[in-house]
């Protein structure tokens, strides 16, 4: 099947959308904490994660367009701080409930069964039953003129995770956590590690 560009801009549109993100493959599953101006306790599925660099050490994540309200994206830019939250897979369903849209005075930690867990001198709420809590400092928003998304790049400034899971080298073992993976919009998994290889050379 060989599918082009006018194929794909000629696709429904939920189809589309359906299509495009399923084909980018599988990605960390991060339940992102934020709180309001106002104390509210804000949680949201994101899948779009990406490493930019270890020294600093930042990430960065994408934002859908802010046409619409997106409690997140604003939270992290009044506050200047979010966190990374890396479940386990039994409790998908919950992570993927905190898509919906509730009201900004809603607090999805409430409507979802998760537990808002506080760091001393920290803005935002992370998941008590994350595996791994990741603490992030804003560091630019940069729009995307091509399609209107937004990428959040943050420094890490705070990592809680048990000491077991860091091997002798640096790697950290999040298989075998059982972290959430996901695909596309809906479709979540569980990991299994294939190996390890040395540093390639010529």
């Amino acid at each position: 099947m060989i599918i082009d560009k006018k194929t794909i801009e000629n696709f429904e549109q939920r189809y589309r959308t359906t299509f495009i993100n399923s084909l980018a493959g599988f990605r960390q599953a991060v339940l992102v904490g934020t709180q309001s101006e106002t104390g509210v306790a804000n949680l949201a599925i994101f899948n779009s994660l990406i490493h930019l660099g270890a020294n600093p050490a930042l990430f960065g994540m994408i934002s859908r367009p802010d046409i619409v309200p997106r409690d997140t994206l604003r939270n992290i830019m009044s506050t200047g701080q979010y966190s990374l939250n890396y479940i386990k897979t039994e409790h998908y369903q919950k992570a993927h409930q905190t898509s919906a849209r509730y009201d900004k005075s809603v607090s999805e930690f409430d409507k979802t069964g998760f537990t808002a867990y506080y760091q001393e001198n920290f803005k935002a709420p992370f998941v008590k039953e994350a595996e791994v809590k990741i603490g992030m400092q804003l560091e630019e928003c940069i729009p995307i003129a091509l399609n209107g998304t937004i990428l959040i790049i943050g420094s890490l400034v705070h990592i809680d995770m048990e000491d077991s899971l860091v091997g002798g080298d640096g790697f950290v073992n999040l298989s075998d956590l059982g972290v959430l993976v996901s695909q596309g919009l809906d479709a979540y998994f569980e990991t299994r590690l294939v190996g390890r290889l040395p540093y390639a050379k010529p």
